[in-house]
C-alpha cells in the first residue's frame, strides 16, 4: 500500500524531479488535464478533480502517517495536491472552450495564466491559502492546493474580463 501511496502522492514520480518538484507536479498536470478535456469535457475534468483530490487524500494520509514534526505533514515529493490545484485553476479555461464549442489550445492564453497564477498562490500562500496549510494534516495538504486553485481560476477570470470587455 505504500508504494501505491508512494507513486500517486508523487504523481508516477514527478515529485521527485529537481529543483522546485511542485512546479514540476503543475507542469504535469497540464497535459494531462489536456487529454481529459479532449476525451471529456469540462465535465470530466471536474468529475476527475474530485477523484483526485480523494486519492490524494488517502495517498498523503498514508505516506504522512508517523510523522515526527509538522515540517513532515507535506512532503516536498508529495505533488497530487498541484494536479488537483491545476486543474481547478484551468477550470474557466476548460468551460469556456466546451461552452463556445472551441478547440482548448485556442485559449492558450488562459493555460498559462492559470499555471502561473496557481503556482503564485500556492507559493506565496496569502490568506485561506496559508491558513489551510497550517491545518498540518493530509486534508490541509489538499485544500491549501484547492484554495490556491479557486484563487487563480478566479484570476483567470478577472483576467479573461478585463481584456474581452475592458481592453
Amino acid at each position: 500500500m505504500r508504494a501505491l501511496a508512494r507513486a500517486i502522492g508523487s504523481l508516477g514520480y514527478v515529485g521527485f524531479l529537481k529543483p522546485a518538484p511542485g512546479t514540476w507536479g503543475s507542469a504535469a498536470a497540464l497535459p494531462l488535464a489536456a487529454l481529459v478535456h479532449y476525451y471529456g469535457g469540462f465535465y470530466l475534468l471536474a468529475a476527475l478533480t474530485v477523484v483526485a483530490f480523494v486519492i490524494g487524500w488517502w495517498a498523503t494520509k498514508i505516506i504522512t502517517s508517523g510523522a515526527r514534526s509538522s515540517k513532515d505533514h507535506d512532503p516536498s515529493w508529495v505533488v497530487i495536491d498541484e494536479l488537483v490545484g491545476q486543474w481547478i485553476a484551468l477550470f474557466p479555461v476548460s468551460l469556456a472552450a466546451e461552452h463556445l464549442d472551441m478547440e482548448i489550445f485556442t485559449f492558450w492564453p488562459g493555460w498559462i495564466t492559470a499555471f502561473l497564477l496557481f503556482r503564485l498562490f500556492d507559493i506565496v500562500k496569502p490568506h485561506w491559502i496559508g491558513a489551510m496549510d497550517e491545518l498540518g494534516t493530509p486534508l490541509g495538504v489538499m485544500l491549501d492546493d484547492v484554495v490556491a486553485g479557486i484563487y487563480a481560476a478566479g484570476g483567470v477570470l478577472g483576467l479573461a474580463y478585463l481584456y474581452h470587455e475592458v481592453i
